[in-house]
């Protein structure tokens, strides 16, 4: 595209430069302004960022050629494990009483659930800590009384 380069006093106040703030009658007589962009998430109906995935699909170098569609595909499938992870990791937390996901809340909801366990089999979660097991060997055992001598006790008669 070819600028011509002037000196801004030649149309200063002419109105005739072509540029400059748009009037109300130009917007008022039907002539609609450049129609807003959709970008590609709002078009999938997505709130993870399609174009980006994209980008990075194309420079991993996976394959010579990357669909639009692989991209919002593989948006599409994060967003739910994300989605997952996030309920889980929410009603982890609020079982322990706090009102922000920790570590901790993500590592309880990751290895209770038997789908996801398997997805992070190889996984360390930092800080995330352990899964509570006591074997039952270890704990106590209540011991009982003998129910000849409880009955002894009740009452005398004379």
């Amino acid at each position: 595209m070819y600028l011509k380069l002037q000196s801004p006093e030649i149309h200063k106040g002419t109105g005739m430069s072509g540029h400059g703030k748009k009037t109300a009658k130009s917007t008022i007589a039907g002539k609609p302004d450049v129609p807003k962009q959709k970008t590609k998430s709002n078009r999938a109906g997505l709130q993870f960022p399609v174009g980006r995935i994209h980008r990075f699909l194309r420079r991993g170098q996976y394959a010579q050629r990357i669909g639009v569609g692989a991209a919002v595909y593989l948006s599409a499938v994060l967003e739910y494990l994300i989605a997952e992870i996030l309920e889980l990791a929410g009603n982890a937390a609020s079982e322990n009483k706090k009102q922000r996901i920790g570590p901790r809340h993500l590592q309880l909801a990751v290895r209770t659930d038997d789908e996801l366990s398997q997805l992070f089999v190889g996984v360390t979660i930092a800080e995330g800590g352990v899964l509570p097991n006591i074997l039952p060997q270890l704990l106590h055992r209540k011991t009982e009384l003998p129910k000849e001598g409880v009955g002894d006790v009740g009452s005398q008669e004379f």
